[in-house]
């Protein structure tokens, strides 16, 4: 889609289509996981079993034959297949759930506010999933030991993106100053060119400043009216 404005019949559209394609990935996952699981598998154990096609036990399976898993000899299998099929659907499912978010916010906000929060939404949803999914692996006490270590992990590594980030999307809420605003920020002065996720964007002439939003956080900002020519 353009980044230019878009009116809100086209937007309510556009909302409309990217809810239809959540909903349908969704149901997708449901029909293709049961479909698997309660058709496919079963039936393949059936065929197998007829067709007396040598086991092979999967390397970290305390499965000896055939005859010790109740299901079958894919059944072992069963779980990697799971995983597969979520990762895959998971991800689509966040990347409609992220499109969703953006034309909701659309309603409210310019293409940059909803794309930045999109883009975070994207970030969440698939560390989200791959904590839920290495948990669900585990299992029990320790999916939930695993899931915590790996947010642990995945929250020290992005700490200052992150940081950045939830900061940038409050500038890009809050609009303490727009596009255009001339603003002193910290001794820098200058007319804003951009605010993105990560950076305020400052046009000082003969350079550009790329200030970190979690500077701008906290700190006094003098914004001068309108007519008022910025100190040289």
């Amino acid at each position: 889609m353009s980044q230019e404005v878009v009116d809100r019949a086209q937007i309510a559209k556009e909302v409309g289509k990217a809810t239809a394609r959540l909903v349908e990935w969704i149901v997708l996952y449901v029909v293709v996981a049961a479909a698997i699981n309660g058709f496919l598998i079963p039936y393949l154990n059936n065929l197998l079993s007829q067709v007396k096609i040598p086991y092979i036990t999967p390397t970290n399976s305390t499965t000896a034959s055939p005859s010790a898993s109740s299901g079958g000899p894919l059944t072992p299998y069963a779980p990697y297949i799971n995983i597969l099929l979520a990762l895959a659907f998971g991800y689509q499912i966040v990347m409609a759930f992220a499109n969703v978010m953006y034309w909701n916010l659309r309603l409210k906000y310019d293409h940059s506010t909803a794309t930045s929060i999109k883009s975070m939404v994207r970030l969440i949803g698939i560390g989200a999933m791959v904590a839920a999914i290495a948990g669900g692996v585990a299992g029990g006490a320790a999916g939930v030991a695993l899931g915590g270590f790996l947010a642990l992990v995945i929250g020290f590594a992005t700490q200052q993106v992150l940081g950045q980030a939830i900061a940038g999307l409050y500038v890009l809420l809050a609009r303490p100053f727009k596009i255009g605003d001339i603003v002193n920020i910290g001794g820098d002065q200058g007319p804003i060119k951009e605010i993105t996720t990560l950076y305020t964007i400052m046009d000082k002439g003969d350079q550009i400043a790329l200030i970190p939003n979690n500077t701008i956080v906290g700190s006094k900002l003098y914004i001068l009216k309108q007519g008022q020519q910025p100190k040289q």
